[in-house]
């Protein structure tokens, strides 16, 4: 696996910036699950970094949290992971990796461009977290799929849509001026070995 400077700094960056975006932090009062910016920051990894850079910038959180770093709303270690949101933690890897894998197949230009990025995000930077963070909150807080849904899911899938939207016009900007190989490094890797001499 070839590795770039660039690549692992904005890896770090970005597992950085879902960091403090749990720090912006709205308890609900009746659900253990409060409204953070953290899956934004799980949008913006896979749209910008790809799918590989973006799938290691998320899971060094989680490999971080687990040996105790205080990264997930400043608490660190594996009660943290396993807590109510586990689940939903526990998908941001995965989260950024299809979305960096669909990503390059949005049309160039247009309103389509534009939807296809939002619907991208919304399915895979949002709803596929319910898949695993609904069922992880009904094992610890041991309710009900209903119960669940309404205290995990419903009261977060309009800030959700905001999120998609945001991140949409945040990554269309971004890529304007900085290619996901661009920030991986990967476009300078590639002139370089096309370059270099066979005798070399």
């Amino acid at each position: 696996m070839n590795w770039t400077l660039r690549g692992t700094v904005f890896t770090a960056l970005f597992a950085a910036i879902v960091v403090v975006f749990g720090y912006i932090s709205i308890p609900l009062g009746f659900t253990a699950v409060p409204i953070t910016l953290q899956t934004l920051g799980v949008m913006l990894a896979g749209g910008l970094l790809g799918p590989r850079y973006g799938f290691i910038s998320m899971a060094l959180i989680i490999l971080l949290t687990a040996l105790g770093f205080p990264l997930l709303h400043g608490a660190g270690g594996m009660s943290v992971l396993l807590g109510y949101t586990g689940g939903f933690v526990i998908m941001w890897p995965f989260s950024a990796m299809l979305i960096g894998l669909l990503q390059p197949f949005s049309p160039k230009k247009g309103w389509l461009s534009s939807l296809y990025s939002f619907i991208i995000l919304e399915v895979f930077g949002s709803l596929i977290m319910y898949t695993t963070g609904v069922a992880w909150y009904a094992h610890v807080a041991h309710a009900s799929l209903a119960k669940s849904m309404a205290a995990a899911c419903y009261p977060f899938l309009p800030g959700d849509a905001i999120k998609a939207a945001a991140a949409t016009a945040i990554i269309a900007a971004v890529r304007q001026v900085f290619p996901p190989e661009r920030l991986t490094g990967a476009a300078h890797r590639r002139v370089v070995m096309e370059n270099k001499s066979p005798l070399a």
